[in-house]
């Protein structure tokens, strides 16, 4: 299994969760742990993801980048390892 961390962050608004789950199911990309919280009106989501079943990863990167721009939000996506390395103490 190839994991993937995606987080969103940005002003909530309706939609947010339906345009990217919609995006990672039509790139083969399966949601093994969800966190969401809202916070004075800020919508902040952390997915943890399989991405075994997707063509190519750094496409698909650009392309959830793009479309955090189209929604107003903000989404990057990194293979696990590159997010633990990042947050080892």
């Amino acid at each position: 299994m190839q994991k993937a961390i995606v987080t969103v962050v940005g002003k909530d608004k309706v939609g947010i969760i339906a345009k990217v789950c919609g995006f990672l199911a039509d790139n083969q990309i399966n949601i093994l742990d969800i966190s969401q919280t809202i916070v004075d009106g800020f919508f902040n989501m952390m997915m943890i993801t399989d991405v075994s079943s997707c063509s190519s990863f750094s496409k698909v990167m650009d392309d959830i980048a793009a479309l955090g721009k189209e929604i107003g939000v903000v989404i990057s996506m990194q293979k696990e390892e590159i997010f633990d390395s990042m947050h080892r103490i």
